[in-house]
């Protein structure tokens, strides 16, 4: 087995044992199949249960859940989109497996937009 598939596993296996990362689709790896639309659909709904209704916010209200179900869809959407790898893949690891459990979508795509833009920048007089 080459190197490549061997960290391809560990990654998997790293990801199915963490909670905060079990049924998330990487966005840049979505391959459009009814599969993988199914696993993000019931991510999405899962997360958003659990910071809405299991957290410290107490806004478990239908209409709050769907209306950020529907924005944590269209940002996973518009990440299927994103072309520059490391970045997003630094956002993911900053959010699902870093200190901050912010593991959404939304949060991955509002942090991968900041960061490309803060990459063509550069600081002037």
């Amino acid at each position: 087995m080459n190197l490549l598939k061997k960290l391809s596993l560990f990654s998997l296996f790293i990801a199915s044992a963490s909670p905060a990362f079990a049924g998330f689709v990487h966005p840049m790896d979505f391959d459009g199949s009814e599969g993988q639309k199914a696993e993000v659909i019931q991510f999405i709904k899962s997360q958003v249960r659990k910071e809405y209704c299991d957290g410290a916010i107490n806004m478990c209200q239908a209409t709050t859940l769907r209306m950020m179900e529907q924005q944590n869809l269209n940002a996973f959407k518009q990440a299927t989109r994103a072309t520059n790898r490391k970045i997003m893949d630094r956002a993911i690891q900053d959010y699902c497996h870093g200190p901050i459990n912010m593991c959404n979508y939304q949060t991955i795509m509002m942090m991968y937009q900041q960061n490309l833009n803060a990459s063509k920048q550069q600081l002037n007089w």
